[in-house]
């Protein structure tokens, strides 16, 4: 067992058990197939658990931070558990992931990680599903679109199952577009990385086949970031969802015929809501859109960023939500949606970094680059929905789609 254990990013929520409150340990790239259940007020000690403290360190830490008194054992079985479930950054950890990552670049596509779960796996099912979907669309029509400069889209990453009135607006507006794209670049939140760009050579699959991977930019954008820089994080897009759900409505628009895809995905812009800066006056930024945007021209080119609104509430770490807190919601997302509307990603940003991100929108660098990398356009709404998001419906997510063309 390592001797000053470090905690991997790891999916961390709130659980109730036998009427207790706990915290659920999930691993997002699955290394391993176990979860954890810890005690809510032991789970205060994961917060030491960052290579820096030993376990008696970890203790008295605790010790000073809390004024509760906690034994070196409970912690070191805590420890143990971690390391049993590869959840600490370690050797053995490090050994597992590397072999997993040889397993995924040398499969032939990668399969989809929520067939099933998700939505059907079956290519009919799918097919009578996402159709019953834009069917209840009423009194949307595809927008007929020029393709003098790339076309964008925000389409949502929430579940189907309450997302999916935004998901058909969205996408029934977007069919010629969708239909007609010679390349799609999919920007989709990372939801488990603090990389600013996660890249993979992966083939894309969904039930209706495989999105090969456009390799000659992403090798480009590799060139640029590094390549150990590139594809730290590859093993994030196995299971990562915020990309897959979005493909498979693209590759439905285009009734299973493939179109070239750059699957990127895009880490927190936290760092620069702390230090009052945009995210195009870092230079690797920058030089990653004027990539996008070289790589765009010439052909007939979809944008599309993966990303949904708001997530607050209890689910979230916040207080449960009364009806003034819904309004004061609505009228935050009016402001992002205004600024969407306006084709102005730097309006955008200042938006959220005003706030410093206090509604936890979970799209800001998909929405934020794929604006920078249209360049001067105007979006057109299509759609809006405030979903539930816990059983006593206090805390919601909040999403909408948004179709970028030509100012």
């Amino acid at each position: 067992m390592t001797e000053f254990p470090r905690l991997r990013p790891l999916d961390i929520r709130p659980f109730q058990h036998d009427g207790a409150p706990y915290v659920l340990l999930r691993d997002p790239q699955q290394l391993s197939e176990r979860q954890l259940l810890v005690p809510q007020p032991l789970a205060a000690v994961l917060a030491f658990c960052d290579g820096q403290h030993d376990v008696p360190a970890m203790v008295e830490a605790f010790r000073r931070r809390y004024e509760i008194p906690l034994s070196d054992e409970i912690v070191e079985e805590l420890v143990a558990a971690l390391d049993e479930a590869l959840m600490l950054e370690n050797v053995r950890t490090a050994e597992r992931r590397a072999a997993a990552l040889r397993a995924f670049r040398a499969a032939p596509f990668r399969p989809p990680a929520l067939a099933e779960s998700g939505y059907p796996g079956e290519r009919q099912a799918l097919w009578r599903l996402l159709q019953d979907y834009l069917e209840e669309a009423d009194g949307v029509e595809p927008r007929a679109v020029q393709w003098s400069q790339p076309i964008g889209l925000l389409s949502p990453h929430i579940d189907y199952a309450r997302g999916n009135r935004v998901y058909a607006h969205l996408w029934k507006r977007a069919a010629t577009a969708a239909r007609e794209a010679e390349l799609v670049i999919m920007i989709g939140t990372d939801h488990y990385g603090s990389d600013l760009f996660t890249l993979t050579r992966q083939n894309y699959a969904t039930p209706y086949g495989v999105l090969p991977t456009a390799t000659p930019i992403v090798d480009e954008l590799a060139a640029l970031l590094g390549s150990e820089t590139a594809f730290n994080g590859e093993l994030r897009h196995r299971n990562e969802h915020s990309l897959e759900l979005v493909a498979v409505w693209l590759h439905h628009m285009r009734a299973g015929t493939p179109v070239p895809l750059v699957p990127i995905l895009a880490g927190s812009y936290h760092r620069y809501m702390d230090n009052g800066a945009r995210p195009t006056d870092e230079s690797v930024v920058a030089a990653v859109i004027d990539t996008l945007r070289k790589a765009a021209a010439g052909k007939r080119t979809l944008v599309v960023a993966s990303g949904d609104l708001a997530h607050v509430g209890p689910a979230f770490g916040g207080k449960a939500l009364d009806e003034s807190d819904r309004r004061a919601l609505q009228k935050a997302d009016g402001e992002l949606i205004a600024a969407m509307r306006s084709g102005d990603g730097d309006l955008f940003f200042d938006a959220i970094s005003r706030i410093r991100d206090r509604n936890n929108v979970c799209g800001v660098a998909p929405i934020y680059l794929t604006m920078k990398t249209l360049g001067a356009c105007r979006g057109e709404q299509a759609g809006y929905a405030v979903c539930p998001a816990d059983t006593a419906n206090t805390s919601v997510v909040t999403v909408t789609g948004m179709f970028f063309n030509g100012a």
